[in-house]
């Protein structure tokens, strides 16, 4: 009996013995890999080999924030169905039946799907076409795939970040990988594991300013194992692997009107707008209610020479022409150097600087009201060359039209560890090169927005607002809120008003302007868009640009509406357009105006 345990257990040990032999050799001799199975090479094959297996998976959802509009109407972020193919072996697929099966439900060929799958090298989704996201599959798609037992197939839930019926916009930007930059900002977060080299970092908008909450605590990916001949491992073929933490990822309440966006979108494709900007503002707080820009925003792709997609025009500074005469107006009767009933005579020329008015034989004698809703070049070249270059400067200062106006915070607060702009391509406004040198003829030029003179479509249109609030000047937001996955708030960014350094402009001052502006629409230079469904304000304006060295128009129109009870400030950019064409910057004022009364008609309704 003691010799037969004895025998077992040698037995036993000499088998064991055999097992560890196998696998030193395995791990310390160059291997010899089947011809079908990648082929890994050198002497830590195997144990590359297993890395490799492990390492086969793909990402389902990146962990990043979404937006959402003011109503909690997603902005970004959709979750669905899409099939995930895996590189396993054409011959542990399945059958010829079940492939032939598959190949009808994703309406291809069987060779197709074949020459596709065999062209893997890692895993991933299956396209239709050129599409760059990846197929979407109706429920009855998806019940039939998951009902044919393909082998290295699934049918996992995907998270597309840009829902694919909204355009890309300009404010909430795009994602791309960007290691270099992850290595230079956030060293101790990549060497923390918090952070990775290969992930989606914010390029512009919204995504690049609010990055550093927006990345989230991780990604959910999911791996698909299998053995070293790249067969499935059968009851361990597939792990989800995603943060388990309720408070991410998180949601970012922005300021906007989907509705209100999409339709401006639609409108401004639909009235041709090529090159420009429309801004829609809320009277009440300044806040952002739509950002339109064009050339559209193509992420990952240049469809122009200089690129002008990628540029947010409605925060890109330009010659704003006639709408600068609001400034040149407010600096003339707040430092007193002209009477709102003085009377100015316009006979067209100026007689210097090679000024001369749009109206050909002038406008006769007409106040500085009638001169607002004239736009008249004479009247408020006569202005500005009464002002000291200080003064016209301090009044655009004190009207918020020279520094960003966009929501900013000067200091680190709450999640933020660092100043925070919420518009960081935003550029300042100029009114001169400099103004010590600052003579008749610049002030001149300058006083009608011409020159060195710039200007955004949203320092237009929240000059509008500053007006409609007597000269307080408000910081235009984007972003409301910023909540947790569990729908807690995390911070609240509340509406702010602009430091102004010289003060503000008198009450009585805009009343005048307003009233000038009422004026404009009436039977001046906007009297073309009187009718409508609000009774709207506001100023016109043209200005002679050099592109290229071809001389061209920025045509403006930044107002309000309705008059009696101001919901809405708009600014309306139609840039480089052709001289001599039509004000199509005043058009697209008078239909962003119908749009917006509609939609707030129906929420009334409602």
């Amino acid at each position: 009996m003691a010799k037969r345990i004895f025998a077992a257990g040698l037995l036993i040990s000499l088998v064991l013995l055999l097992f560890v032999g196998r696998l030193a050799w395995l791990q310390l001799l160059p291997g010899h890999l089947p011809a079908h199975a990648p082929a890994p090479g050198g002497r830590d094959g195997w144990k590359r080999m297993a890395v490799v297996q492990r390492q086969r998976s793909m990402v389902l959802d990146t962990g990043r924030g979404d937006f959402v509009d003011r109503y909690g109407k997603p902005i970004t972020g959709e979750t669905y169905s899409a099939l995930a193919m895996f590189p396993v072996r054409p011959d542990t697929r399945g059958d010829r039946e079940q492939l032939h099966a598959l190949a009808s439900v994703l309406e291809v060929t069987p060779n197709e799907l074949q020459s596709r799958w065999d062209a893997l090298e890692a895993p991933g989704f299956w396209h239709d076409g050129d599409e760059e996201t990846p197929m979407r599959l109706t429920k009855d798609q998806a019940d039939a795939i998951e009902k044919l037992n393909v082998e290295g197939i699934r049918v996992l839930p995907y998270r597309n970040r840009y829902i694919s019926s909204f355009d890309a916009k300009h404010w909430i930007g795009f994602t791309s990988e960007h290691p270099e930059w992850l290595e230079a900002k956030h060293p101790d977060d990549l060497k923390a594991g918090r952070r990775k080299l290969s992930e989606q970092v914010g390029g512009s908008g919204l995504e690049k300013s609010l990055d550093s909450l927006l990345h989230g605590i991780g990604q959910t990916s999911v791996s698909y194992y299998m053995d070293a001949r790249n067969a499935p491992l059968h009851g361990l073929d597939l792990r989800v692997r995603q943060p388990r933490n309720r408070y991410y990822p998180l949601q970012v309440v922005t300021t906007i009107d989907l509705e209100l966006q999409n339709k401006l979108e639609a409108y401004a494709d639909r009235m041709g707008l090529s090159e420009g900007a429309i801004v829609v503002l809320d009277t009440r707080n300044a806040d952002i209610a739509a950002m339109v820009s064009r050339p559209k925003l193509h992420p990952g792709q240049f469809l122009s020479a200089d690129g002008s997609e990628w540029e947010n025009h409605a925060i890109k500074a330009v010659e704003p022409g006639s709408i600068y005469k609001l400034i040149t107006a407010a600096a003339a009767l707040e430092h007193r150097v002209a009477g709102r009933h003085e009377t100015f005579h316009c006979d067209g020329e100026y007689g210097k600087y090679g000024l001369s008015c749009w109206k050909e034989g002038g406008h006769g004698d007409l106040s500085m009201e009638e001169g607002i809703a004239q736009s008249c070049n004479i009247v408020f070249a006569t202005l500005a060359e009464r002002l000291r270059a200080e003064e016209l400067q301090r009044t655009a200062e004190s009207l918020g039209v020279l520094e960003r106006v966009g929501w900013h915070h000067d200091r680190a607060f709450g999640p933020f560890a660092h100043p925070l702009r919420l518009l960081e391509e935003e550029e300042e406004g100029k009114l001169f090169v400099d103004p010590g040198h600052a003579d008749g003829g610049v002030m001149a030029q300058s006083g009608i927005g011409q020159r060195d003179v710039r200007m955004t479509p949203l320092q237009a249109a929240n000059l509008i607002v500053t007006l409609l609030h007597r000269g307080a000047v408000m910081e235009p937001r984007l972003v409301s809120e910023i909540r947790y996955a569990s729908g807690e708030s995390m911070v609240k960014l509340k509406p702010r008003h602009a430091e102004q350094s010289w003060g503000r402009i008198g009450g009585g001052t805009a009343d005048i302007l307003l009233r000038s502006m009422e004026a404009v629409t009436d039977h001046g230079t906007g009297s073309s868009i009187r009718r409508g469904i609000w009774t709207v304000a506001g100023k016109s304006g043209t200005a002679e640009a050099l592109r290229s060295g071809r001389y061209l128009n920025h045509q403006w129109f930044a107002g309000y509406g309705p008059t009696d009870s101001p919901r809405y400030a708009i600014a309306v950019l139609a840039a480089n357009r052709p001289i001599g064409s039509g004000h199509q910057a005043t058009k697209l004022f008078r239909g962003a105006m119908d749009i917006a009364a509609e939609l707030e008609s129906g929420k009334k309704g409602s």
